[in-house]
């Protein structure tokens, strides 16, 4: 059973999938040094373990991406 509210959630668009990326992608390259988004990216196409730690950052992405929404309304 899936524990976090990334599971299954796919990025409408390519913009939208940039966007995310972009909210993670220095906290990313901070936590592992001489590695970036993109070799993870890669990797996780043909590793369960990187395709399972890509999702948990996309996680992140999400909900990050929520809270600048409620920002902006509030």
């Amino acid at each position: 059973m899936p524990t976090n509210s990334y599971y299954g959630f796919r990025p409408a668009s390519e913009e939208e999938q940039a966007y995310l990326e972009t909210l993670i992608r220095e906290d990313f390259e901070r936590c592992h040094p001489g590695e970036t988004l993109d070799d993870l990216k890669r990797r996780a196409s043909f590793s369960k373990e990187d395709r399972g730690l890509l999702r948990d950052w996309m996680a992140i992405a999400a909900r990050r991406a929520a809270a600048d929404q409620l920002k902006r309304r509030g």
